[in-house]
């Protein structure tokens, strides 16, 4: 059973954050880039179709109707995406969570792996939903660049992220997201459940500060590899970058500009 309580290793150190000896944080740093590096590879591979998986990939899909083949692979590609884009932003807390655990116990790594993993359930549920909205959006021709529908959802879109963007929640969400120490003083839990839930938790959090800003990827185009590092790279800094806070704010009004003068000129 998970108990939450005040973690009694960051009463002992103040507001000073445990830190993992060099050795173990350039293992946990080298996994952390090793996952994230695999996903760039698979998208920019990005197969799509059951063929670009090769022999023993099509036959594997081979059992499922096309149209169910297409789905699997789409939500594959979200999830993959996901973990590409939010894990190297969760590294902080992740590596701050390990040293905590080291100093609990000697065997730390199975922790390590299922906090993460829980990390990455919220965001694999977030892919699921985004699978069936490209669908949706798909079915009512609204990712079909060339349409005046499609302007007008892309410029909605646009305009949702921006004023979210501005939001308390944003704020509330990216402030735990920018505070790994905070988020352990007050959540902390023993145990593997604890790591689990913690995981879950953070993830509940870092869903609600990002997850509109995923979205514009219906805007942008999903396999547009160029908008997913942009929008990658502007989740990292603001988590983890001095003015991240205010980036959020500059984003969100640079976004309802966008969303206007999309409006108006096309």
């Amino acid at each position: 059973m998970s108990s939450r309580v005040s973690s009694p290793i960051l009463a002992d150190r103040g507001s000073i954050a445990p830190r993992l000896p060099p050795r173990e944080q350039l293992t946990v740093y080298a996994a952390l880039a090793a996952i994230t590096a695999l996903s760039w590879l698979y998208l920019v591979r990005m197969p799509m179709a059951p063929s670009d998986l090769g022999a023993a990939g099509a036959r594997l899909l081979s059992v499922l109707p096309r149209k169910l083949a297409d789905i699997w692979l789409t939500f594959i590609m979200w999830s993959v995406m996901m973990v590409a884009m939010m894990l190297p932003s969760a590294s902080p807390m992740i590596l701050i969570y390990a040293a905590i655990a080291r100093r609990q116990s000697k065997s730390s790594g199975f922790a390590i792996c299922i906090f993460a993993g829980a990390y990455l359930v919220i965001w694999t549920f977030f892919s699921a939903a985004a699978t069936a909205g490209q669908y949706a959006l798909q079915r009512a021709s609204l990712l079909e660049g060339a349409s005046r529908a499609s302007s007008v959802a892309g410029a909605t879109l646009l305009f949702l992220a921006g004023l979210y963007q501005l939001t308390p929640l944003k704020n509330v969400c990216l402030a735990h997201c920018r505070s790994p120490l905070g988020f352990f003083m007050t959540e902390w839990r023993e145990g593997s459940a604890g790591a689990f839930i913690m995981g879950i938790r953070h993830g509940a959090l870092c869903l609600g500060c990002c997850w509109m800003l995923m979205g514009l990827l219906f805007v942008f185009g999903a396999m547009n590899l160029i908008w997913v590092a942009t929008l990658s790279v502007l989740v990292l800094l603001e988590k983890l970058a001095p003015f991240g806070a205010a980036l959020a704010r500059i984003s969100g009004v640079a976004m309802l500009a966008g969303a206007i003068a999309l409006t108006v000129y096309h």
